[in-house]
């Protein structure tokens, strides 16, 4: 295995890791609903009240791969980890950095006393669930994704 090194994100690491968000939002075929500033995912992530926080691999100190996360509230289950988004790089792709990543989310959430992490896939990204089935994660075809735009 290669020397890749597993750490949190600092805000300097947010460029990078919005060209991350970007090539996944390329994936997932959708580039033109990537609309956040730099300036507003610092300021979320790294400023007086951060909403996110997010771990990353890199190799020879570039960032390869990131996991980003929040806490959500569950009225069922208390609080929750919410992985918002996992992407390792194309050609960084199975080498054990998405287990590299969740290993640390496991890890932070047992830290943080959360009960559970979830997430959503895309029910076409045959690699993505894959992997997940190789983590024993649950699918639940039962929900029913939602949401509104709140106008500026």
């Amino acid at each position: 295995m290669e020397n890749f090194i597993t750490r949190r994100a600092v805000k300097d690491d947010c460029p990078r890791i919005l060209e991350l968000i970007q090539e996944l939002a390329v994936y997932e075929r959708a580039p033109e609903e990537v609309t956040v500033t730099l300036e507003h995912f610092e300021e979320s992530g790294f400023g007086k009240s951060p909403v996110w926080w997010a771990f990353v691999v890199e190799l020879e100190g570039v960032i390869q791969a990131f996991a980003l996360y929040y806490i959500r509230y569950s009225t069922w289950k208390g609080q929750r980890m919410y992985l918002e988004d996992l992407l390792v790089t194309e050609k960084m792709r199975c080498k054990g950095i998405g287990k590299l990543l969740f290993d640390a989310l496991i890890k932070e959430a047992k830290e943080r006393d959360l009960n559970g992490i979830t997430w959503q896939v895309l029910e076409w990204n045959d690699a993505a669930i894959n992997f997940y089935k190789k983590l024993n994660a649950s699918f639940d075809a039962e929900w029913v994704n939602c949401s509104i735009s709140v106008p500026a």
